[in-house]
């Protein structure tokens, strides 16, 4: 299996997984131009991406041109389309099937209503996706448990994010319980999740403003020293507003 972040932020967002015969997408939060770049750095066909998979309404995820890839074949909460299209309608803890995925919805807390994070299983791989949240549940972490890959958001530094220039509101917003994971947060989620079959993690959704690839990197190896997790065999990255970044999991 596979993963390609082509585009991570506040600026878009687009992460193809490859399973052994379907490639799924998840969000369109790029233009179709932009989309189609990003694929070629990897030499992806655009028509060979069997489906995408939206997680939430807002504009960095979810563009009017959504219904244009993955051939139409959609599938999204409830009330997430910017106007009417067929879609397939995904619940929270709902799993359902494309071609070898088992894709299992997780509800997000999150300033919009229906948004999700996902679960996606083949056989042998389990893939979390998880961004765009203040908070996780215990129920989620339950499931969310020894994944080989997590793509979760590791959005700000507290510190960073009070310097900003930002409004007030938006400072609240972003740091409340339907805002977005700061690196500590996310750390100490990761250490409760990884397990025996997890090696890649890819810190994503980092905020521009508000900080760094460096400060997050160094916030996950405090917390992960911190409780005496072996990180030897995890490949720990970041993720990339502008460039795209790739990993397999079955590499050595």
């Amino acid at each position: 299996m596979k993963y390609f972040i082509l585009a991570s932020g506040s600026k878009g967002n687009a992460t193809i997984i490859k399973g052994p015969h379907t490639k799924l997408l998840i969000d369109l939060g790029l233009s179709l131009k932009e989309y189609k770049e990003r694929l070629n750095v990897f030499n992806l066909e655009e028509d060979r991406v069997f489906a995408v998979l939206f997680t939430h309404k807002h504009g960095d995820h979810i563009t009017t041109q959504f219904n244009k890839v993955a051939n139409g074949n959609i599938y999204a909460p409830a009330n997430t389309l910017p106007f009417a299209a067929p879609y397939t309608e995904v619940k929270p803890y709902l799993p359902f099937i494309i071609n070898e995925f088992k894709i299992t919805p997780l509800p997000t807390s999150h300033d919009v209503s229906d948004s999700v994070g996902y679960i996606l299983e083949t056989d042998e791989y389990k893939v979390v996706y998880m961004t765009d949240t203040g908070y996780i549940s215990t129920r989620n972490l339950e499931l969310m448990k020894n994944a080989d890959l997590y793509i979760m958001e590791s959005n700000h530094s507290p510190g960073l994010l009070l310097k900003t220039n930002r409004p007030f509101d938006l400072i609240q917003r972003i740091l409340s319980d339907e805002g977005h994971l700061s690196n500590e947060a996310c750390a100490h989620y990761l250490a409760e999740l990884v397990g025996p079959r997890t090696k890649h993690i890819v810190l994503a959704h980092l905020s521009e403003e508000a900080n760094t690839p460096e400060a997050a990197l160094e916030t996950f190896d405090k917390v992960f020293r911190k409780y005496g997790i072996d990180q030897s065999k995890l490949k720990v990255v970041t993720a990339n507003q502008y460039v795209p970044i790739s990993g397999e999991l079955n590499e050595n």
